[in-house]
Protein backbone atom coordinates (compact mmCIF):
# COMPACT_ATOMS: atom_id res chain seq x y z
CA UNK A 1 0.00 0.00 0.00
CA UNK A 2 1.19 3.54 -0.71
CA UNK A 3 1.92 6.10 2.00
CA UNK A 4 -1.17 6.34 4.22
CA UNK A 5 -3.42 9.38 3.89
CA UNK A 6 -5.09 8.79 7.25
CA UNK A 7 -3.61 6.74 10.07
CA UNK A 8 -4.99 5.58 13.40
CA UNK A 9 -2.85 3.88 16.02
CA UNK A 10 -3.97 2.09 19.18
CA UNK A 11 -7.22 4.00 19.60
CA UNK A 12 -9.04 3.64 22.90
CA UNK A 13 -12.44 5.19 23.56
CA UNK A 14 -14.83 4.53 26.43
CA UNK A 15 -18.33 5.77 27.14
CA UNK A 16 -18.65 5.36 30.88
CA UNK A 17 -17.90 1.71 31.69
CA UNK A 18 -18.29 0.64 28.05
CA UNK A 19 -15.05 0.48 26.05
CA UNK A 20 -16.01 1.01 22.41
CA UNK A 21 -12.40 0.91 21.14
CA UNK A 22 -9.64 -1.14 22.75
CA UNK A 23 -6.53 -0.36 20.70
CA UNK A 24 -7.82 -0.17 17.12
CA UNK A 25 -5.37 0.73 14.34
CA UNK A 26 -5.73 1.24 10.59
CA UNK A 27 -4.24 2.95 7.53
CA UNK A 28 -6.23 4.50 4.68
CA UNK A 29 -4.28 5.23 1.51
CA UNK A 30 -5.06 7.97 -1.01
CA UNK A 31 -7.56 6.68 -3.56
CA UNK A 32 -8.23 3.48 -1.61
CA UNK A 33 -11.67 2.11 -0.77
CA UNK A 34 -11.45 0.43 2.64
CA UNK A 35 -14.33 -1.44 4.27
CA UNK A 36 -14.51 -1.73 8.06
CA UNK A 37 -16.84 -4.58 8.98
CA UNK A 38 -18.06 -6.07 12.22
CA UNK A 39 -21.14 -6.83 14.24
CA UNK A 40 -23.32 -4.17 15.80
CA UNK A 41 -21.56 -2.78 18.87
CA UNK A 42 -18.07 -3.70 17.65
CA UNK A 43 -16.93 -0.06 17.67
CA UNK A 44 -17.19 0.72 13.94
CA UNK A 45 -19.04 4.04 14.26
CA UNK A 46 -16.85 5.18 17.15
CA UNK A 47 -13.80 4.47 14.99
CA UNK A 48 -15.19 6.63 12.18
CA UNK A 49 -16.06 9.42 14.61
CA UNK A 50 -12.47 9.41 15.90
CA UNK A 51 -11.06 9.45 12.37
CA UNK A 52 -13.29 12.39 11.42
CA UNK A 53 -12.45 14.35 14.56
CA UNK A 54 -16.06 14.22 15.74
CA UNK A 55 -14.97 12.62 19.03
CA UNK A 56 -11.53 12.48 20.59
CA UNK A 57 -10.02 9.14 21.59
CA UNK A 58 -9.07 8.62 25.21
CA UNK A 59 -5.72 7.21 24.03
CA UNK A 60 -3.94 6.57 20.75
CA UNK A 61 -3.31 8.82 17.75
CA UNK A 62 -5.04 9.89 14.54
CA UNK A 63 -2.80 11.51 11.93
CA UNK A 64 -3.70 13.18 8.65
CA UNK A 65 -1.30 15.10 6.43
CA UNK A 66 1.25 15.44 9.20
CA UNK A 67 -1.31 16.75 11.71
CA UNK A 68 -2.45 14.95 14.84
CA UNK A 69 -6.22 15.16 14.57
CA UNK A 70 -6.65 13.99 18.14
CA UNK A 71 -4.77 17.09 19.33
CA UNK A 72 -6.18 19.76 16.99
CA UNK A 73 -8.49 22.53 18.23
CA UNK A 74 -12.16 22.32 17.21
CA UNK A 75 -11.81 25.21 14.76
CA UNK A 76 -9.15 23.40 12.73
CA UNK A 77 -11.11 20.13 12.85
CA UNK A 78 -14.15 21.97 11.50
CA UNK A 79 -12.09 23.37 8.65
CA UNK A 80 -10.85 19.91 7.70
CA UNK A 81 -14.38 18.48 7.73
CA UNK A 82 -15.48 21.27 5.39
CA UNK A 83 -12.59 20.86 2.96
CA UNK A 84 -10.65 17.60 3.21
CA UNK A 85 -13.19 15.16 4.67
CA UNK A 86 -16.67 14.29 3.51
CA UNK A 87 -18.76 12.49 6.13
CA UNK A 88 -21.88 10.48 5.26
CA UNK A 89 -24.20 8.95 7.85
CA UNK A 90 -26.74 6.14 7.60
CA UNK A 91 -29.73 8.47 7.44
CA UNK A 92 -28.01 11.19 5.40
CA UNK A 93 -28.69 13.93 7.96
CA UNK A 94 -29.79 16.41 5.33
CA UNK A 95 -31.23 19.66 6.67
CA UNK A 96 -34.99 19.14 6.28
CA UNK A 97 -35.81 22.82 5.68
CA UNK A 98 -33.40 23.10 2.74
CA UNK A 99 -33.86 21.91 -0.82
CA UNK A 100 -31.57 19.30 -2.33
CA UNK A 101 -29.60 22.02 -4.14
CA UNK A 102 -29.19 24.11 -0.99
CA UNK A 103 -28.13 21.08 1.06
CA UNK A 104 -25.39 20.29 -1.44
CA UNK A 105 -24.34 23.92 -1.81
CA UNK A 106 -24.09 24.47 1.96
CA UNK A 107 -20.45 23.30 2.47
CA UNK A 108 -19.35 25.59 -0.35
CA UNK A 109 -21.24 28.56 1.10
CA UNK A 110 -19.64 27.92 4.51
CA UNK A 111 -16.24 27.96 2.79
CA UNK A 112 -16.95 31.40 1.27
CA UNK A 113 -18.02 30.43 -2.26
CA UNK A 114 -20.52 32.81 -3.85
CA UNK A 115 -24.13 31.63 -3.86
CA UNK A 116 -24.31 31.51 -7.66
CA UNK A 117 -21.13 29.46 -7.98
CA UNK A 118 -22.17 27.15 -5.12
CA UNK A 119 -25.55 26.48 -6.72
CA UNK A 120 -23.93 25.77 -10.07
CA UNK A 121 -21.51 23.26 -8.57
CA UNK A 122 -24.30 21.70 -6.53
CA UNK A 123 -26.22 21.08 -9.74
CA UNK A 124 -23.18 19.44 -11.32
CA UNK A 125 -22.75 17.08 -8.38
CA UNK A 126 -26.44 16.22 -8.25
CA UNK A 127 -26.15 15.25 -11.91
CA UNK A 128 -23.10 13.09 -11.22
CA UNK A 129 -25.12 11.18 -8.63
CA UNK A 130 -28.11 10.76 -10.92
CA UNK A 131 -30.50 13.11 -9.10
CA UNK A 132 -30.46 16.16 -11.37
CA UNK A 133 -34.01 17.45 -11.56
CA UNK A 134 -34.54 17.01 -7.82
CA UNK A 135 -32.93 20.36 -6.92
CA UNK A 136 -36.13 21.93 -5.57
CA UNK A 137 -37.20 18.94 -3.46
CA UNK A 138 -36.75 18.88 0.29
CA UNK A 139 -35.59 15.70 2.04
CA UNK A 140 -39.14 14.71 3.05
CA UNK A 141 -40.19 14.80 -0.60
CA UNK A 142 -37.48 12.39 -1.79
CA UNK A 143 -37.14 8.62 -1.63
CA UNK A 144 -34.53 7.19 0.72
CA UNK A 145 -32.20 6.41 -2.17
CA UNK A 146 -32.54 9.89 -3.65
CA UNK A 147 -31.89 11.53 -0.28
CA UNK A 148 -28.80 9.41 0.32
CA UNK A 149 -27.40 10.30 -3.11
CA UNK A 150 -27.99 13.97 -2.29
CA UNK A 151 -26.07 13.39 0.95
CA UNK A 152 -23.21 11.86 -1.05
CA UNK A 153 -23.22 14.83 -3.42
CA UNK A 154 -22.98 17.13 -0.40
CA UNK A 155 -20.07 15.11 0.99
CA UNK A 156 -18.16 15.25 -2.29
CA UNK A 157 -19.00 18.76 -3.53
CA UNK A 158 -15.87 20.21 -1.92
CA UNK A 159 -13.80 17.49 -3.64
CA UNK A 160 -12.43 16.13 -0.35
CA UNK A 161 -9.43 13.84 -0.17
CA UNK A 162 -11.37 11.30 1.90
CA UNK A 163 -15.00 10.29 2.37
CA UNK A 164 -15.94 8.58 5.63
CA UNK A 165 -19.27 6.76 5.22
CA UNK A 166 -21.07 5.20 8.19
CA UNK A 167 -23.51 2.49 7.03
CA UNK A 168 -24.42 4.54 3.91
CA UNK A 169 -26.95 1.93 2.74
CA UNK A 170 -28.21 0.76 6.12
CA UNK A 171 -31.59 2.49 5.79
CA UNK A 172 -32.15 1.52 2.13
CA UNK A 173 -33.60 -1.46 0.29
CA UNK A 174 -31.23 -3.60 -1.76
CA UNK A 175 -31.82 -1.83 -5.09
CA UNK A 176 -31.45 1.68 -3.66
CA UNK A 177 -28.38 0.52 -1.73
CA UNK A 178 -26.78 -0.81 -4.90
CA UNK A 179 -27.48 2.46 -6.71
CA UNK A 180 -25.98 4.51 -3.90
CA UNK A 181 -22.86 2.37 -3.65
CA UNK A 182 -22.30 2.30 -7.40
CA UNK A 183 -22.61 6.09 -7.57
CA UNK A 184 -20.23 6.57 -4.63
CA UNK A 185 -17.53 4.19 -5.86
CA UNK A 186 -17.67 5.37 -9.46
CA UNK A 187 -17.35 9.02 -8.41
CA UNK A 188 -14.56 8.26 -5.92
CA UNK A 189 -12.60 6.37 -8.60
CA UNK A 190 -12.96 9.28 -11.01
CA UNK A 191 -11.71 11.83 -8.50
CA UNK A 192 -9.12 9.70 -6.69
CA UNK A 193 -10.93 10.14 -3.39
CA UNK A 194 -10.20 7.71 -0.56
CA UNK A 195 -13.31 6.07 0.92
CA UNK A 196 -13.73 4.47 4.34
CA UNK A 197 -16.89 2.33 4.45
CA UNK A 198 -18.33 1.34 7.80
CA UNK A 199 -20.69 -1.56 7.15
CA UNK A 200 -22.06 -4.85 8.45
CA UNK A 201 -23.20 -5.81 4.93
CA UNK A 202 -20.94 -8.17 2.96
CA UNK A 203 -22.39 -6.89 -0.34
CA UNK A 204 -21.36 -3.33 0.53
CA UNK A 205 -17.92 -4.47 1.70
CA UNK A 206 -17.41 -6.19 -1.67
CA UNK A 207 -17.11 -2.76 -3.32
CA UNK A 208 -13.88 -2.12 -1.40
CA UNK A 209 -10.26 -2.77 -2.34
CA UNK A 210 -9.55 -4.05 1.15
CA UNK A 211 -11.52 -5.11 4.20
CA UNK A 212 -10.65 -5.05 7.88
CA UNK A 213 -12.76 -6.57 10.64
CA UNK A 214 -13.46 -4.99 14.00
CA UNK A 215 -14.44 -7.08 17.01
CA UNK A 216 -14.93 -5.70 20.50
CA UNK A 217 -13.06 -2.54 19.56
CA UNK A 218 -10.00 -4.26 18.10
CA UNK A 219 -9.02 -4.92 14.47
CA UNK A 220 -8.97 -8.69 14.13
CA UNK A 221 -8.43 -9.32 10.43
CA UNK A 222 -7.53 -7.74 7.10
CA UNK A 223 -7.94 -8.96 3.53
CA UNK A 224 -7.68 -7.65 -0.02
CA UNK A 225 -10.84 -7.90 -2.09
CA UNK A 226 -11.08 -8.45 -5.87
CA UNK A 227 -11.62 -5.23 -7.79
CA UNK A 228 -14.86 -4.78 -9.73
CA UNK A 229 -13.97 -3.35 -13.13
CA UNK A 230 -17.56 -3.35 -14.32
CA UNK A 231 -19.00 -0.74 -11.98
CA UNK A 232 -21.39 1.37 -14.07
CA UNK A 233 -21.62 5.12 -13.86
CA UNK A 234 -24.06 6.88 -11.57
CA UNK A 235 -26.04 8.01 -14.58
CA UNK A 236 -26.33 4.46 -15.86
CA UNK A 237 -27.59 3.28 -12.48
CA UNK A 238 -30.11 6.12 -12.31
CA UNK A 239 -31.59 4.98 -15.60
Amino acid sequence: MSTPLLTARDLVKAYGPTRALRGASLDLAAGEVLAVTGASGSGKSTLLHCLAGIVRPDAGTVEYGGERLDLLPEKRLGELRRTDFGVVFQFGQLIPELTAADNVALPLLLAGTSRAAARERAGEWLERFGVRGQEALRPGEMSGGQAQRVALARALVTEPRAVLADEPTGALDSLAGEQVMTALIHTARESGTAVLLITHDAQVAAYADREISLRDGVVTGSSALPSDSAVPSAGEVAR
